[in-house]
């Protein structure tokens, strides 16, 4: 992977592997009909290549998020 990649949350903090974040909006689940709330929390996450830079879970769900819909959470 690419070293030089920084992915930053919807505030500008950096996020690494092992980070939790947690929604700041509500997002509808592309083909489903869940959504995840605000303030939802995930598991460690973890970072990959792709237009959706974090993958984790969330509410039992393996799911992919874009970086501007999530803040760092102090973990």
């Amino acid at each position: 992977p690419d070293a030089a990649r920084i992915v930053k949350d919807a505030y500008g903090n950096v996020l690494a592997d092992g980070d939790i974040v947690a929604m700041i909006k509500d997002l509808k689940l592309g083909g489903t009909s869940q959504v995840l709330k605000v303030g939802t929390k995930s598991k460690p996450i973890r970072l990959v290549e792709g237009d959706h830079e974090i993958s984790c879970r969330m509410d039992g769900l393996a799911i992919a998020l874009k970086a501007c819909f999530v803040k760092k959470v102090a973990s």
